[in-house]
């Protein structure tokens, strides 16, 4: 699925309240059925949208590493699991 140019461009936080209020249009059940099939699909493009971009910030987190004494040595990429 290609990414609308105008939703490639929001922000996390941008694309989120606007994926916010497309829920909330969809919920309030007075869109017309066109209005609301359009609605999903830029509800589900603002999903990936906001999904791609954490995924891109949890692959950019790295957890510190230390030795024995608790002095940092290092990083390695945070998969998430704790030692």
């Amino acid at each position: 699925m290609t990414t609308p140019p105008e939703i490639a461009a929001l922000s996390f936080e941008d694309a989120l309240k606007a994926l916010e209020d497309v829920v909330r249009r969809l919920e309030s059940g007075e869109a017309p059925l066109d209005e609301s099939i359009t609605l999903y699909a830029r509800g589900d493009a603002l999903r990936a949208h906001c999904q791609a971009r954490l995924d891109a910030a949890q692959a950019r987190i790295e957890a510190v590493v230390t030795d024995r004494d608790g002095r940092a040595t290092g990083t390695r990429p945070f998969d998430g699991a704790t030692a």
